[in-house]
C-alpha cells in the first residue's frame, strides 16, 4: 500500500481557532484510507496523505464542507482550438474531469471555451493545457483584465468593513458605559443614549448581523459534536445581550435605570473582530517567504516555434521548447544551453554572488538571471518540476506540517473549550448562590468574563506561526526544512558527521603544487606537461590542464600520444619525448628520481596525488593535485565547535588522505575507508551511545546515512537522491549552513516556547481573575483579542533573525 500513498492539500476557509483545525484533522484522520492528515491554523491549510483506492479527493472536500468550512479552488477559462463537433467537446470535458485535482470542467463548443475548477495544489494550468493537447486539441489560457484577487486579501477586506460598521454602532454604547464612572462625570451624555430601546437598536445589528459569523461557526461546531472559540464568544455575548433585553422589558415604564449590558456584547464583538483583523494581517505577513520565492519566477518566455519567435506566459512553456534568453532577462524554466554562451547570476539558488559561465551543454535553472550574452536553451523541466518550484514546495510543506510540540498544543486546545464552559457555569452558580445570593448581575458578569478570557486562540496560533516564520526565514538563508518535525528535532543535535568529498571539499581535484629541477622555467615545464596531459581523458589530467590554463600558459603541439593505464602518459611534444606519471613509470624507463622521493612522500602525506615528469629520459619535475577543501569549511567547523557540537568526518577515502583533509578543516575525529552501507552503520553506532546525530552529505553513497541520522542534511549542489533522503537541504553548498540550520531551529523552538508559555499563562491566570469578578467582560474581550495578536507578532520576530558568521 505504501507505494500507492498520495498527498493532496487544500486551502480551507472558515477556520477561526485551534479547535476548528483540531476537529477537521480528527474527522479526516478517521476516514478510511487516510494515512495522515494535518491542518495548520496559521496557514489555513490541510495536508492529507491517503490511499486513492479507498478514498477520493472529492470525499475530503465533501467532508470539510459538511463540517462547515470551505475549500478554496481556482477557476480558469481556456480558449480551445481544433473542436469540430459535440463529440470533441465531450471528449475534452471527460478527459479534464478525470484529471487529478480537477473538480469540474465544462467545455462550450459554440464559444470554444473550457471553464475548469481545480485545486492548484494538485494540478497546474500547464497540466490542464497538456491534457487538452494530448487529446489532440489546443488550449490557451484566456487573458484576464485584472489579476485574480487573493482570497485571504478578500477576507481581510470583508473583516475590515464588518469591524468599521461594528465600531460605529458600538461607540455610542461604549460612551454610555464610560459615563457611569464618577471620574468621567464631566463628559456630556445625551439623554436618549440612556434609553434601553435605543441601546437595543444599536446592539442588535452588531449581535446578529455582524456577529452572525460566530453563531454560524458555533452551530456547525456543536452540530459536529465539538466546541470551538466561537461557542465561547456566542455564549458570552448572547448572555449579556439577552439579559439586557430582559432588563429592558421588565423595567419598561419604570423610572429607575435598568442594568443593561448591551455595550458589553457589542464592544466584545467589535474587539474580537479587531483582533481577528490584526491576526489575519499578521498571518498574511508570515507567509512572505513563499511570496518572495514566487516573485522570483519569470512571467513570460520567448519561445521559438516553427521558426517564429513568440512571447508566451510561463505556464504555456513545454518540455523540449527552444527558448531565447537575452542579456538581463530571467531564465524562464530549467533547461540546458544549446547555443551561445553567457554568465548567469545563480545567487538566488546558491548564494554565490559571482556569475557562473555557461556554454553549450551546461544546465540552467529557472528564475536565475542571464547577465551578458544571448543564449538559446532547451526546456527540460517546467512548472512544478523546476528547481525553484521544488524549493517553494518544500517551504510550503514545512510551513504546513506539524512539530510534535504543536500536536500537544492542539490536543489541549481541543478539550479546553468544554472545560471552560464547565468552569463558567460553576462560576455563575457560586456567585448567584454563595457570593451575592439572588443577584444575577455580578454572576452574569463573572460568567461572561470567564467565557471570553478563556478563548484558546493564542494557544492554537503559538506553534504554527513560529514554524511558518522560522522555516520561511531559514529558506531565505538557503536552508530548506522538509517539515516542522525536522525544524524541532534539529535543536537537539549534539554531533555532526560530515562526508568528505563534495561536502568538506569541492569534490573536484585541483593543481596544487609545481616543483621543477634547477634551470627549468615553470612556464616551459607546464607547457610540456599540459600538452601531454591534454590528450588524456583521466579526471586528474583534466585538473592539471585546467590549472595550467588558469596560469595563462599556452600549451605546445603534440605529435604522438599514448595512455599507459595505471602508470601515466607518454607523448612527443615539440619533438621531445615527455613522460608524466607514477614512480613505476619512471623506474620502468630508468629515470633517476631518488632526490625527489622524500618530497613526494610529504605531498602524499598531505592527501595529494603526486606525479613525476621527464623530458627525453631526464627527470625535470613533479606536480601534485588534490581535492581542496572549501574556503568556508574551516570557519564552519570552528562555529560548530563553539556551539559545543562534536564534528566528525566520514569518507571512503584512504586514512592518510582523510586525516590530512580533516586536519586542514579543523576536524579531529576522522572515520576513513568506509563503504556506503558502512556510513549508516557508523551513524547507528553513534546513536546507540546516546548522541543526537546530523549527517551531512551530497552523494548517492550518502543517502543511507542521511536517512538513518536523526537529521539528514543534503548539500544542495549534490545529487537528487541525497536531497530526497535528507530532512534538510542546504542549497548553498556552504558548511556554514549547518550551524545556521541549528541556530534557526534553536531560535524557532525558543520562540515557540515563549508563545506557549504566554498563551498558557494568559489563560491560566485570566480564568481565576475573571471568576472572582476582577475583570470586566469588555476588558476580558480586549485582552483575549490582543493575546492572539501578540503571539503572532512574537513569531514574526523570527523574520528579522540575522545569522552572524
Amino acid at each position: 500500500m505504501e507505494n500507492n500513498i498520495k498527498q493532496t492539500s487544500y486551502k480551507i476557509t472558515g477556520i477561526t481557532c485551534a479547535a476548528c483545525s483540531a476537529r477537521i484533522e480528527k474527522v479526516i484522520n478517521k476516514m478510511d484510507g487516510v494515512e495522515e492528515a494535518n491542518v495548520n491554523l496559521a496557514l489555513e491549510k490541510s495536508v492529507i496523505k491517503y490511499d486513492p483506492d479507498k478514498v477520493t479527493e472529492e470525499d475530503f472536500e465533501k467532508k470539510i464542507e459538511a463540517l462547515g468550512y470551505g475549500v478554496v479552488k481556482e477557476k480558469k477559462e481556456f480558449a480551445i482550438t481544433g473542436m469540430t463537433c459535440a463529440a470533441c467537446s465531450t471528449r475534452i470535458e471527460k478527459g479534464l474531469n478525470k484529471l487529478e485535482g480537477v473538480s469540474s470542467a465544462n467545455v462550450n463548443l459554440a464559444l470554444e471555451r473550457a471553464t475548469v475548477e481545480f485545486n492548484p495544489s494538485d494540478v497546474t494550468i500547464n497540466d490542464i493545457i497538456q491534457k487538452v493537447e494530448k487529446l489532440g486539441y489546443g488550449a490557451i489560457i484566456k487573458s484576464e483584465d485584472k489579476e485574480s484577487v487573493d482570497y485571504r486579501e478578500e477576507a481581510i477586506q470583508k473583516q475590515k468593513v464588518k469591524f468599521i460598521v461594528s465600531a460605529i454602532l458600538s461607540l455610542p454604547l461604549l460612551w454610555t458605559m464610560v459615563g457611569h464612572f464618577s471620574f468621567t462625570s464631566f463628559i456630556y451624555m445625551p439623554e436618549f443614549l440612556m434609553n434601553p430601546w435605543v441601546q437595543m437598536v444599536l446592539a442588535t445589528p452588531v449581535q446578529f448581523i455582524i456577529g452572525r459569523q460566530f453563531y454560524v461557526s458555533a452551530y456547525k461546531a456543536l452540530r459536529n459534536g465539538s466546541a470551538n472559540m466561537d461557542v465561547l464568544v456566542v455564549l458570552g455575548t448572547s448572555a449579556a445581550y439577552f439579559y439586557s433585553v430582559y432588563q429592558a422589558i421588565i423595567t419598561a415604564g419604570e423610572h429607575h435605570a435598568a442594568n443593561l449590558y448591551f455595550e458589553t456584547s457589542a464592544v466584545l464583538i467589535t474587539l474580537i473582530l479587531l483582533g481577528k483583523l490584526f491576526e489575519a494581517k499578521a498571518k498574511g505577513r508570515s507567509s512572505e517567504a513563499i511570496k518572495k520565492l514566487m516573485g522570483l519566477q519569470a512571467k513570460t518566455a520567448l519561445v521559438i516555434r516553427d521558426g517564429a519567435e513568440l512571447v508566451i506566459p510561463i505556464e504555456e512553456v513545454l518540455v523540449g521548447d527552444t527558448i531565447l534568453v537575452k542579456p538581463g532577462e530571467k531564465i524562464p524554466v530549467d533547461g540546458e544551453v544549446i547555443a551561445g554562451n553567457s554568465a548567469v547570476d545563480e545567487s538566488m539558488l546558491t548564494g554565490e554572488s559571482i556569475p557562473v559561465d555557461k556554454v553549450t551543454g551546461d544546465s540552467l535553472f529557472g528564475s536565475t538571471i542571464n547577465k551578458n550574452g544571448s543564449i538559446k536553451m532547451k526546456a527540460t523541466k517546467i512548472g512544478r518540476d523546476t528547481a525553484l518550484a521544488q524549493i517553494i514546495k518544500v517551504v510550503e510543506d514545512a510551513q504546513g506540517s506539524k512539530a510534535p510540540i504543536q500536536r500537544l498544543a492542539d490536543k489541549i486546545s481541543g478539550i479546553f473549550v468544554p472545560i471552560v464552559v464547565g468552569i463558567a457555569i460553576v462560576t455563575f452558580l457560586v456567585w448567584f448562590l454563595v457570593v451575592e445570593p439572588g443577584e444575577i448581575t455580578p454572576a452574569l458578569e463573572a460568567l461572561i468574563a470567564v467565557l471570553v478570557i478563556a478563548c484558546p486562540c493564542a494557544l492554537g496560533l503559538a506553534t504554527p506561526t513560529s514554524i511558518m516564520a522560522g522555516s520561511g526565514r531559514a529558506a531565505e538563508f538557503g536552508i530548506l526544512f522538509k517539515g516542522g518535525e525536522h525544524l524541532e528535532t534539529t535543536h537537539h543535535i549534539d554531533t555532526v558527521v560530515v562526508d568528505k568529498t563534495g561536502t568538506v571539499t569541492y569534490g573536484k581535484p585541483k593543481l596544487t603544487d609545481v616543483l621543477m629541477e634547477e634551470g627549468m622555467k615553470e612556464s616551459d615545464f607546464l607547457a610540456y606537461i599540459g600538452a601531454a596531459e591534454r590528450q588524456s581523458e583521466h579526471p586528474l589530467a583534466e585538473a592539471i590542464v585546467d590549472g595550467i590554463k588558469e596560469r595563462g600558459i599556452t600549451l605546445l603541439e603534440v605529435t604522438s600520444f599514448e595512455a599507459i593505464p595505471g602508470y601515466g602518459v607518454k607523448a612527443v611534444v615539440n619533438e621531445q619525448e615527455v613522460l608524466v606519471g607514477t614512480k613505476k613509470l619512471m623506474n620502468q624507463n630508468n629515470i633517476n628520481i631518488a632526490a625527489i622521493l622524500k618530497r613526494m612522500e610529504e605531498l602524499e602525506g598531505q592527501g595529494k596525488t603526486a606525479m613525476l615528469a621527464s623530458i627525453n629520459g631526464k627527470f625535470v619535475g613533479m606536480i601534485a593535485v588534490a581535492d581542496t577543501i572549501k574556503e568556508s569549511s574551516l570557519q564552519a567547523i570552528k562555529r560548530l565547535k563553539e556551539m559545543n557540537i562534536d564534528v566528525m568526518m566520514i569518507t571512503g577515502d584512504n586514512q592518510l588522505t582523510a586525516t590530512a583533509i580533516g586536519k586542514q578543516a579543523g576536524i579531529d575525529q576522522v572515520i576513513a575507508e568506509v563503504l556506503p552501507e558502512g556510513k549508516a552503520a557508523e551513524i547507528k553506532k553513534l546513536q546507540s551511545s546516546g548522541k543526537k546525530v546530523a549527517m551531512v552529505g551530497d552523494g548517492i553513497n550518502d543517502a543511507p546515512a542521511l536517512a538513518v541520522a536523526d537529521i539528514g542534511m543534503a548539500i544542495g549542489t549534490g545529487t537528487d537522491v541525497a536531497m530526497e533522503a535528507a530532512d534538510i537541504t542546504l542549497i548553498r553548498g556552504d558548511l556554514n549552513s549547518i550551524a545556521d540550520a541549528i541556530i534557526m531551529s534553536r531560535k524557532t523552538m525558543r520562540n515557540i516556547k515563549q508563545n506557549l508559555f504566554w498563551a498558557f499563562a494568559y489563560n491560566t491566570l485570566g480564568i481565576p481573575i475573571a471568576a472572582v469578578g476582577l475583570l470586566a467582560p469588555w476588558v476580558a474581550g480586549a485582552a483575549m483579542a490582543f493575546s492572539s495578536v501578540s503571539v503572532v507578532l512574537n513569531a514574526l520576530r523570527l523574520q528579522r533573525v540575522k545569522l552572524d558568521k
